[in-house]
Order: C-alpha cells, then structure tokens, then sequence
C-alpha cells in the first residue's frame, strides 16, 4: 500500500442539494426516452384500471423483485418489491461464496379477478407463482414441479392460465397450462420454435394471440402471431439495440391504444427501458409512427396526457425507522449489524465479518442514475475500531471504494480501491492512502454514464473536496460482475470480530453537470 500527500483540490464550494438527475417528462406533453435512466432490466407492464405496474430483475439484490408504479408510463415511483428475502442457497446469505448475478429476474406480472400473480424462475430452482390481493402485498407463492426459463404468464379473462418458456440455447417455446389456482401445471405441449429465443410475453388483441420473444445473440426482438395459443405462429422481427431494444412487449391504453416497452443494453449503467408509441398494419404491431417506423423515438408524444413529474425516491435522511424503497442490499442481509433506531436519524453500520469489498455483507446499495450523478454520504467515524473498513463508493464488474480504517495505533486512514471481478475471480488494487484527523468525513462518489468513468473525494468539512486515487472504469458485463448496472454502495466489514460500527449521517444524490443522451 503507497502512502501520498492529499490529492489536488477537487471542488471548493457548497455541497451540491439534491435534484433531479433525469427527466423523461419533458412538461409540454412530449416525453424522452428512457424513461428511467437507470438499471431496470427485463421489464414487464401490466395495466389495471388507470394504473401501470412494470416489474424488473433484481437478480441477488434484497429485497428482491421490484415493482413500480405509474398512471401514465412516463413518470414512475416505486411500488413495493415482491420478495424480502432470497432462499434456496447458502450463497444469498454469502455462505460459501457470492451469488451475485444468480437470484431472481426476468418476472412476468399479470392481474386476474382482483388478484396480482407474478411468475419468476429463481435461478437453479423450480418455478414460482406469486399472487397478492394488492400490489404491495402480502405476497406468497406457489412452486411448480420444474423450472421454466423466463416465465411468461398469460391468463384469458376466463380463468385458464399459461406460462410460455423457451430458451435461447434450444430455441424451442413450450406453453406450460396451469390449473385453477395456478399452484399446478396440467400440461405441457411444444408450440413454436424462434433460433435463439427467450424472454417469452404473451398478449391477446381481437382474434390474435401475440409472443414477443427477445434474441439475446441479436440483441433483437421477435413478434410471433397465431389464432390460438397452441398455433400454428408465425413470426416477424421487430426491433434490436440499433433501434430500441431487444426485451420488451406491448400494454393496452385506457383508450384501446397501445405502446411498447422494450430494454436496451446500455454499457456501465445496465440495461435500460425505452417507451414507444406502436400502430397497427395488417394486424402486425409497428414499433413507432408512420411517419418513423420501425424504430423506438428519442421524443414523442405522451401515451396519456398529464400527470404530475414523479421519479424512485434516491436521496435520504435516515429519519425513517425503515429504510426507503431506493435501497437494496448486495446479498441477504445480517439484520444484527444495522440500525435506523440506534441513533435516531442516522443509519448504523456494524462491520460483517469478509476478507475484502466483494465478499462483504450488507453492503447497502441504490441504482447509479445517469447520464451522470454524484452520490454524496455523511460519516461518523467516531466509532471506528481497529481493523474495520467501512465507507462509500460503487458496486459492480468494477468497484471503486472509499475505505476508512483505523489501525492498532487507533490512527485513521483513508483508502481508495479498486476491485475488479474477472473470470478468474476479484481482484483489489490500492491506488491512494491518506491519513484522516477528525471523526466526521464527507464522501462523494461521481458516475459519468457517457464517458463510462468514474471518480471519488473526500472532505473533512464538506465545502473543501480532495481528490483520490483518479478516476477509474464504469463497466457492465454478465459473465461477471453482478449483471447489473454500477450501483452507489455504502458498507463496513472487517476480517476478524469487531464492536465498532459507522454511523451516516446522510445520502444525497445530484446531477453531474454535461450533455443529454442521443440515440444515433
């Protein structure tokens, strides 16, 4: 480890209020895409009444399976998530290694008879029906006899109930019926066969049934069309990641409309959902507008007229006794290390017990928001024991950390590092050390989505920012990684025992100032 002198001053000035980093909503009736700018992949949209729920991948985030809420599309809040916590693997409580990119994603969300079901294949376990009477639960479930990749729930207004799956590597899509209560399957039968399909989404307009099935080796989205379910299909490409997207389906307006929503695989920040207006040729679905089909629009004009702005809450206090819906943590947590009640208004971190970051318990997490954000946090290192490491940076392929320590001497440091998952495994780089005087130390991490790089400062009274380390790689990857979008990230562990804890004060999120996103 290298020790240098204190980094060229970042900034002096004020630290920087929260504000909004992006907005779809553009006030005049038109809206941009995406209309999150953020991680929210394999998305699926239902609408019930007035109101749209779009349901995303968590993978091994707890709690996991998050569902947000609009009543027009564009603006959205999160809802609830569906699981609050993660079984079936010692890994999700970092038992005998990580899970990262395992867990729960690719949902399929329907409502029937004034109830909501939600089908998800945990990875490596048998397939789930979830089913509350209300969107924020209770939610419980029913397991299947077998696993169905990437379960697409379908339920005619009778009653009767289907899951298509298929899988990219086999291509063939299977319509597994369910029965009544949609605890059993009753039959399986082969129904279509699309090279390289996934991701199935079942919807029915007039006397057609419609499959949307992503292509992965494409990155490209398929359309298939049939008078039954069980066939015969026929199918037409739609769009790709040149054009929109390569996940995604259509959702019905109040007006007999429709719109699509379809992911986009974005670089560092993940995989990101795109909203378009879609017409009707032939009774072919056409992503777009006449005047520019075939492609998803960088602006256009809202599916439904008015609506206040609205976005996932991001910056926080810590005055709740529960944490805010922005929050996630890397794996299960260990509800014995942290607190909202301890110290009233601050969050309490006790170290875990890991060797490193990246095998680190309740390491607490929200989504990066692009195009680019500052994520600022408030420490009290008062508490501090020797051998803990606790502080601030990001989560994902690269993981860029401020790490406060305090060795034997009870003298504190600061350290900036760098871990990179690899295929061979994590690997950790110390840039940058820095001894610390006082207990209180304000961090700030900044995540540049358009240059896919990121940078990390410290101040010792919030108003002089110091620069550490230099800036380091955003990157998104699925083989390794956490298949997820880099992720702001606040943690304390240590490798042995420790009654010492980090109190936070405060989370704050804002812009970073630059240019929009454009679509080429």
């Amino acid at each position: 480890m290298r020790r240098v002198a204190l980094a060229a001053l970042l900034l002096a000035a004020p630290a920087v209020a929260t504000a909004q980093v992006w907005r779809a909503d553009q006030g005049d009736g038109t809206y941009r895409n995406p209309v999150l700018y953020a991680d929210y992949p394999d998305p699926d949209v239902i609408r019930v009444g007035r109101d749209y729920y779009l349901v995303s991948t968590t993978f091994v985030n707890v709690p996991g399976i998050t569902i947000l809420h609009s009543r027009n599309l564009i603006n959205w809040t999160i809802a609830t998530h569906v699981a609050t916590k993660l079984d079936g693997d010692p890994r999700y409580d970092l038992v005998g290694g990580n899970a990262y990119r395992k867990g729960l994603y690719a949902a399929s969300l329907r409502h029937h008879d004034g109830t909501f079901y939600l089908a998800i294949t945990p990875v490596g376990q048998k397939t789930r029906i979830y089913y509350a009477k209300t969107i924020r639960g209770p939610w419980r479930y029913h397991e299947l006899d077998r696993e169905a990749f990437d379960p697409g729930l379908f339920i005619e207004p009778d009653g009767r109930a289907y899951l298509a799956t298929a899988t990219t590597a086999d291509g063939t899509i299977t319509l597994l019926t369910l029965d009544r209560t949609l605890s059993k399957v009753t039959g399986a039968r082969k129904i279509h066969y699309i090279k390289g399909a996934e991701g199935s989404k079942l919807i029915r307009r007039g006397g057609y049934y419609y499959l949307f099935n992503a292509l992965p080796p494409r990155l490209a989205l398929s359309v298939s069309r049939a008078r039954s379910l069980f066939g015969p299909w026929e199918t037409r490409d739609q769009i790709d990641d040149h054009s929109g997207g390569h996940q995604g389906a259509l959702v019905d307006l109040p007006d007999g409309g429709w719109f699509g929503y379809v992911m986009e695989d974005s670089g560092a920040i993940g995989r990101m959902t795109n909203v378009s207006p879609v017409f009707w040729k032939d009774d072919w679905p056409v992503w777009g507008t006449p005047d520019a089909p075939g492609r998803v629009p960088a602006r256009a004009r809202k599916p439904i007229a008015g609506g206040a702005f609205a976005e996932p809450p991001s910056s926080d206090t810590f005055d709740r006794p529960i944490l805010g819906a922005q929050w996630q943590w890397n794996h299960n947590p260990d509800d014995r290390r942290w607190s909202l009640t301890e110290r009233p208004g601050w969050l309490r971190l006790r170290p875990t017990r890991a060797a490193r970051f990246w095998d680190a318990r309740n390491t607490l997490t929200q989504k990066g928001q692009g195009p680019a954000s500052r994520g600022e946090v408030v420490l009290d290192l008062a508490h501090l024991a020797p051998g803990d490491r606790c502080g601030f940076g990001t989560l994902g392929q690269v993981s860029a950390n401020l790490t406060a320590t305090r060795g034997p001497d009870g003298r504190a440091s600061l350290a900036m590092e760098v871990t990179e998952d690899e295929l061979e495994g994590a690997r950790t780089e110390t840039r940058a050390t820095v001894p610390l005087a006082g207990d209180r130390l304000w961090l700030r991490t900044e995540m540049d989505f358009r240059a896919s790089t990121g940078r990390v400062a410290y101040s010792d009274d919030g108003r002089r920012w110091r620069g550490l380390g230099g800036d380091f790689p955003l990157r998104f990857a699925w083989r390794t990684g956490t298949f997820q979008g880099e992720q702001f990230a606040l943690f304390c562990y240590a490798p042995g025992e420790s009654r010492g804890w980090v109190d936070v004060d405060s989370f704050t999120l804002s812009p970073v100032a630059g240019g929009e996103r454009t679509r080429p």
